[in-house]
């Protein structure tokens, strides 16, 4: 391998791991604010940390909190029915919070709700699985 491949290669890899770092804090983000897609950033990380950093991809999916959302998104397990709840709750709190008092024009209002009765259909069209044995609910925030 050339010394410009190497060059080029450790550039990409530098890239996907700043962009994997980038989305796991905005996935965290996420969890606290619903109009933020905590589950395809941890997704977008996870790929970025396949294919840059083995240590952070694993680090990725044990995870306490972060690994059962890609693990839950993987394997089709979908959302506990308090998980949705809370989700479309805090949605379209944020919602009607933001476009009765930050959105001023209805050009504005309606992409916010457009956007949130996408991310309902979505939400209610996941598998609905039942709590935790534990009685834990690790993916009761964020999507």
């Amino acid at each position: 391998m050339s010394g410009n491949q190497t060059t080029v290669r450790r550039a990409v890899r530098i890239l996907l791991l700043a962009i994997g770092a980038v989305s796991v804090a905005l996935g965290i983000v996420g969890i606290f604010l619903p109009l933020v897609p905590t589950t395809p950033l941890l997704l977008l990380a996870a790929w970025c940390f396949a294919r840059s950093s083995e240590r952070f991809y694993r680090w990725l999916l044990a995870h306490r909190w972060l690994g059962p959302h890609i693990r839950d998104f993987r394997e089709g397990r979908g959302l506990t029915a308090r998980a949705k709840a809370s989700n479309l709750a805090l949605l379209w709190l944020a919602v009607l919070i933001t476009g009765g008092y930050a959105a001023p024009t209805w050009w504005i209002r309606w992409p916010l709700v457009a956007i949130a009765l996408g991310v309902t259909v979505y939400l209610l069209r996941l598998p609905t699985r039942p709590r935790a044995p534990t009685g834990e609910d690790q993916t009761a925030e964020g999507d």
